[in-house]
C-alpha cells in the first residue's frame, strides 16, 4: 500500500525543545513526521504553502470534560459548589449517550479550530464520548468520572465502567485513544477506591486522572476527615506516582509541593476556571521552581467557558506575573511548553506527540501572522503565539498525519449540524430539569 504523503513548505517552526533559524519544509508520511529541511524539493500526495505561517505541535489539553460544552454558560458568576450542587449535578442527572456524544463533537469542533489536537477527558458515557473521538479525527485519553462517596456496591461497579471503556476503547481509533482511571477526587471517592484503582492501575499499566485540591472548602473538608491536607492523605495511601496526573492544585503547602515533587506527580493548570469559580491562584511558579511538570487544561466549557488553549496559557502567564508581582515568571517559551510538550508528558506521550520532530506524530497546526493582532511581529515568535494570538488566528489543524481542518476549514466534521444538534439536546436537557 502506498505511503499518504503531505508536504508544508516554508514554515517558521515554534518548537519547545529545538528552534530553527530559517523556515523549513516538513515531509509527513502517513502518520508521522518523515523530514524536516531546508528546502525539501518531492512531489506529495498534498502540498500546503506555509509562507507568512507558525507550524507549532498541536496544543494538549490535558483536563476537560468535553461532553460538558452543551453546558456553556448555564450557571455562570457562581462558586463551585453552588455550581456543581445545584446547577449541573441535577442537569447531569438527564444525560444519556446521545447527549454526550453531541457535546463531545460540539467540543472536538472548538478544539479543532483553535488548534488543540490532544485532550485528556473525564466525564461520564464515555465509549460515545470516544465515538466522537473516533469520527473527529482527534487525539484523546478518555476516563470515566469514578464517585461512590463510601458505597460499595457503587464502587464495583464505578471501577467496572472504567475497565470496560478500558477494554473496549484503549488503542483504538488508530490508536489515537487511550484510556486512564478517572476516579473524580479524594472528597467524592472513598479510600477503598483509590486504593483498588493505585492497584488495578500498577497491574494494567492504566495511568491516573484526578482533581485535586481544587478549592478552600475541599482542603478543609478533607483535612477535617482524614486529618491531612489532600496530597498528605493521598501520599499516606500510597495513590501517587508518576502516572498520576493531578488537575488544578490551587490550594498547596510547601509540604505538599515536595511530595509532590518526590513521586514525580504531574500536574494539569487550569486558570481560566480557576478563577471564574473564584477558587484560587495555584502556585506554578513555585511547582515548576521545583521541576514538576506542569501542563494545562481549560476544564470544561461549563466552567470557562470556551477550550481555547492559547487564551488559557496567556492567562496562565500573566496570572503568575499579577500574583507573584514578578514579570519574570511563566515566561512566554515556558507557557508554550505547557501547552505542548509539557502535556504530552504529563500523558505519558512524549515519545509521540508534543514537539516537531522526525519520528513523532504528524499533530500539527498552523497559525497565520497575517492577522490585525499579530502584525507587527514581536521579538520572538513565542511571544507572539503567547501574547498576542487566540484560537481563530489557527489555519490548518493536522492531528495523526490527517488535515481536521484547512483555511479555517474543517474536513472531518458538519460544524452547522453539530451547531444544530446541540441546540436541541440543551433545550431537550433544561425541559427535562
Amino acid at each position: 500500500m502506498a505511503d499518504n504523503t503531505i508536504l508544508i513548505k516554508n514554515a517558521l517552526i515554534l518548537n519547545p525543545e529545538k528552534t530553527y533559524d530559517n523556515p523549513q519544509d516538513i515531509l509527513i508520511r502517513n502518520d508521522l513526521i518523515s523530514e524536516i529541511s531546508d528546502e525539501k524539493n518531492e512531489k506529495a500526495d498534498k502540498t500546503i504553502d506555509a509562507t507568512g505561517k507558525i507550524l507549532l505541535p498541536g496544543f494538549v489539553n490535558t483536563h476537560t470534560h468535553l461532553s460538558m460544552t452543551l453546558f456553556r454558560g448555564l450557571a455562570d458568576d457562581l462558586a463551585l459548589d453552588e455550581w456543581l450542587n445545584d446547577n449541573i449535578w441535577p442537569m447531569e442527572a438527564n444525560l444519556n449517550g446521545n447527549y454526550c456524544y453531541i457535546g463531545a463533537l460540539l467540543g472536538a469542533v472548538e478544539l479543532i479550530k483553535s488548534g488543540t489536537t490532544t485532550f485528556s477527558d473525564m466525564y461520564f458515557y464515555m465509549e460515545d464520548v470516544a465515538r466522537a473521538v473516533d469520527e473527529s479525527g482527534i487525539r484523546a485519553v478518555l476516563s470515566y468520572g469514578m464517585i461512590d462517596f463510601g458505597d460499595e456496591e457503587k464502587r464495583k461497579a464505578e471501577i467496572e465502567e472504567n475497565m470496560t471503556l478500558f477494554r473496549n476503547c484503549h488503542d483504538t481509533a488508530d490508536g489515537r485513544i487511550k484510556v486512564f482511571f478517572g476516579p473524580h477526587s479524594p472528597y467524592t471517592a472513598s479510600e477503598e477506591l483509590l486504593k483498588e484503582v493505585r492497584r488495578l492501575a500498577d497491574e494494567t499499566g492504566m495511568k491516573i486522572h484526578i482533581h485535586v485540591s481544587e478549592t478552600q472548602k475541599e482542603i478543609n473538608d478533607v483535612s477535617a476527615e482524614k486529618g491531612l491536607r489532600p496530597f498528605e492523605y493521598l501520599d499516606s495511601i500510597g495513590f501517587l506516582g508518576p502516572d498520576v496526573v493531578c488537575a488544578h492544585c490551587v490550594w498547596l503547602s510547601d509540604d505538599e509541593i515536595e511530595i509532590i515533587k518526590k513521586n514525580d506527580v504531574k500536574i494539569s493548570h487550569n486558570p481560566c476556571s480557576n478563577m471564574k469559580l473564584a477558587s484560587g491562584i495555584a502556585p506554578v511558579s513555585k511547582l515548576l521552581e521545583n521541576d514538576i511538570c506542569v501542563s494545562i487544561g481549560t476544564d470544561g466549557a461549563s466552567s470557562n467557558n470556551n477550550l481555547d488553549l492559547i487564551e488559557e496559557l496567556k492567562t496562565a502567564s500573566l496570572l503568575q506575573k499579577v500574583s507573584t508581582l514578578d514579570p519574570k515568571v511563566l515566561t512566554s517559551d515556558e507557557a508554550l511548553a505547557m501547552g505542548t510538550i509539557n502535556g504530552a508528558k504529563a500523558l505519558g506521550l512524549d515519545d509521540e506527540i508534543g514537539s516537531v520532530e522526525v519520528g513523532k506524530k504528524a499533530d500539527l497546526i498552523l497559525i497565520d501572522k497575517n492577522n490585525a493582532n499579530m502584525v507587527p511581529d514581536s521579538s520572538k515568535l513565542s511571544s507572539n503565539i503567547i501574547y498576542s494570538a487566540n484560537g481563530s488566528n489557527v489555519d490548518t489543524t493536522i492531528c495523526n498525519g490527517k488535515i481536521l481542518m484547512e483555511n479555517k476549514k474543517l474536513t472531518t466534521l458538519d460544524e452547522q449540524e453539530i451547531y444544530e444538534k446541540a441546540r436541541i439536546a440543551i433545550d431537550e436537557l433544561k425541559k427535562a430539569l
